[in-house]
């Protein structure tokens, strides 16, 4: 069934109603709900007109509203709504194309005002034409596009220039240029680290949660966060082959490699079209041959009142108002689905693959496992405390958490060892706090147990002597183990982790989830490249889950790419089919749930639009059926497959 080619990333992600408010006190309507307006006006100004028409026509209140008179008010009524599709059925047929969706409303409507029924012409056209704003209205408030994209880019850089840093565009930077980049600013280009250090947030490139900390030297990437003190990088790379441009450029390729679902009825009327108006003329001109009584009005008009029973307006109203209702009832689980054709895509999946960080678990780091040697715990922590009251670290913050009771213990002297950790006084005696290599540039021997612990780990000397360390990871979210239960109860077959995080962490959340396989240590083409691995598998139908900018890329190559919509990279929100819009992963298999409970709806309204107008269309064939059962099998069925669609909005799921 042909219809407008609609581009789904070409919509808007948010719908820009509203008023604005201006210094003079007065509110004025948006350009956007001016324009809302006059796209339902059409169908508004007809539905008034034609109830009161079959007013008139019932209550027969105005003699002279007979003849010509009552053609032209039906003609002037039927047009708003009319006019459009028969335009597009002649652009159809100029391009080839006869037997489409437009082409058999145009002959049936004209047809029903052929036989002289112009109110039931008009309202099986208002009926499509509602039906098609119904769709429309849910196609333009759950799709997004991915122009924000371009808002991930940094769009300057400080580049050092005549003796001065200069604000610039970062694609005019050349390769061994100097660029200053400020606390909390975006690193523009790819290059090495001029300064004596630096911390950067890495989570958009690799998804690393703990925060990367880097000498002179070292190679810094486009797109990460300056989080301590104002740094200088020397550029390696033009701003087109950045990294962070080359994310970009995967989630377009991406998105273009993407297919559009059609719903079925769209592959359907194809067939069924062109076998209705064969019908329909072989039921007018046939009958010659085999009748006696032959009147050619007579057959006309049975094929007239065919082609109005066989008008799918059952099918073009209802099926958009079952996705639709699933659509709202997703919304009101916390579930944006970008487009109808992505709860069909639901139902077919069989693999769901999830990143870790922001995912399954909540991205914040809290103090895991505390071991203390030769103090208490509280005496311990005292000191631990004293020293990262120095820090903004990240790892210091989760730190700082703990609750402790009042201690006048304070730090002195501290000084930061780069990538390593802290050194300093608390209370006369010399503290260390960092990682192994900190405690092995100083002599310090440190418990071989230590060896085997895959989180991030904090260690601690006092006084030249070992006195402990405590773990620091990543919480699981609390509904992280039920989600992967329900997954498997909703049929999915296979579960797996794909994580820029270490391998190590990785393995660990995938086995206490009892995830099937799993894989840390990637980057974004490399989560990208699994996928697209796993997708080449026979009868692989994949659904990612992530939430960071790395996650971009594979969340627009996978069959459905979902999002962790609350605390996701606004890149991940705009790219991914599914929005998780309570960050819960629980949420994933209620997806799958309504998706299959919306595919149902649709097919009963399906099964009830074509069985009642089987038999109509027999009986009408056989002159047995009058326009009353007509409108029966077209809006009568319309309004119980709506009823039905309804139904979707009331549902519960487990």
């Amino acid at each position: 069934m042909k219809k407008k080619k609609v581009n789904l990333r070409d919509l808007d992600t948010q719908e820009h109603s509203g008023e604005h408010s201006h210094d003079d006190g007065h509110n004025h309507s948006s350009p956007e709900e001016i324009s809302n307006f006059r796209t339902y006006l059409p169908a508004i100004f007809s539905f008034v007109m034609l109830i009161v028409g079959i007013a008139i026509d019932y209550f027969d209140a105005f003699p002279f509203f007979k003849g010509w008179i009552r053609i032209l008010w039906y003609t002037v009524v039927y047009i708003p709504v009319g006019f459009p599709v028969i335009r597009e059925g002649w652009k159809s047929i100029l391009n080839g194309d006869f037997f489409t969706e437009f082409f058999l409303m145009s002959i049936a409507t004209l047809g029903a005002f052929a036989i002289g029924e112009y109110p039931e012409g008009v309202a099986v056209m208002l009926f499509y034409a509602v039906g098609e704003l119904f769709q429309n209205a849910a196609v333009n408030r759950a799709k997004g596009n991915i122009k924000a994209l371009l808002d991930v880019r940094p769009n300057e850089a400080l580049v050092y220039r005549d003796n001065d840093f200069v604000s610039v565009n970062p694609e005019t930077v050349e390769i061994g240029e100097k660029i200053q980049v400020r606390v909390g600013e975006k690193v523009p280009l790819d290059g090495i680290l001029l300064s004596d250090k630096g911390s950067f947030n890495t989570a958009a490139l690799t998804g690393e949660s703990k925060p990367d900390t880097i000498a002179k030297g070292d190679t810094v990437f486009a797109g990460s966060i300056n989080l301590d003190g104002v740094i200088e990088v020397e550029t390696t790379k033009e701003f087109k082959d950045s990294s962070i441009a080359r994310i970009l450029d995967m989630v377009q390729n991406a998105t273009a490699r993407k297919s559009k679902t059609e719903l079925f009825i769209r592959k359907f009327a194809r067939i069924y079209t062109p076998i209705v108006v064969f019908l329909a003329i072989g039921l007018t001109f046939l009958p010659y041959f085999f009748v006696d009584d032959y009147v050619f009005r007579d057959w006309l008009y049975r094929a007239l009142i065919f082609l109005v029973i066989s008008c799918p307006c059952a099918l073009v109203i209802s099926i958009p108002l079952g996705y639709f209702g699933g659509l709202g009832a997703a919304s009101r689980n916390g579930i944006l689905f970008k487009g109808a054709s992505f709860l069909d895509a639901m139902t077919k999946v069989n693999t769901v693959v999830m990143d870790k960080t922001g995912t399954v678990t909540k991205g914040v780091f809290k103090i895991k496992e505390i071991n203390s040697i030769t103090f208490e715990e509280a005496e311990f922590m005292k000191y631990l405390m004293a020293m990262e009251e120095q820090s903004t670290h990240p790892i210091a913050k989760a730190i700082l958490e703990y609750k402790a009771d009042g201690s006048d213990y304070e730090a002195t002297n501290v000084s930061e060892v780069a990538g390593k950790g802290l050194k300093g006084t608390v209370n006369g005696k010399t503290v260390l706090v960092g990682n192994k290599a900190l405690m092995t540039s100083n002599n310090i021997e440190v418990p071989s147990e230590t060896d085997g612990i895959v989180e991030s780990i904090v260690m601690v000397s006092i006084d030249e002597k070992f006195a402990g360390y405590l773990t620091i990871a990543d919480e699981l979210k609390d509904d992280a183990h039920q989600a992967i239960k329900q997954i498997r109860d909703a049929g999915i077959s296979k579960i797996i982790m794909l994580s820029g995080d270490k391998d190590s962490i990785t393995q660990q959340v995938a086995k206490e989830l009892n995830i099937d396989w799993a894989k840390g240590g990637l980057l974004p083409e490399d989560k990208l490249n699994e996928v697209e691995e796993l997708k080449k598998q026979p009868d692989t139908k994949v659904a990612f889950i992530g939430d960071g900018i790395n996650d971009a890329p594979v969340l627009a190559a996978s069959g459905v790419g979902i999002a962790m919509g609350g605390l996701g990279s606004d890149v991940a929100i705009e790219t991914a089919d599914v929005i998780i819009q309570t960050d819960q992963p629980s949420k994933i298999a209620r997806a799958i749930q309504i998706g299959r409970s919306t595919r149902s709806i649709v097919w009963q309204n399906i099964g009830l639009a074509f069985g009642v107008k089987v038999i109509v269309l027999i009986l009408g064939a056989g002159g047995l059926a009058t326009m009353w059962e007509a409108v029966f099998a077209d809006v009568g069925v319309a309004l119980l497959a709506i009823f039905n669609a309804v139904r979707l909005q009331r549902m519960t799921w487990s």
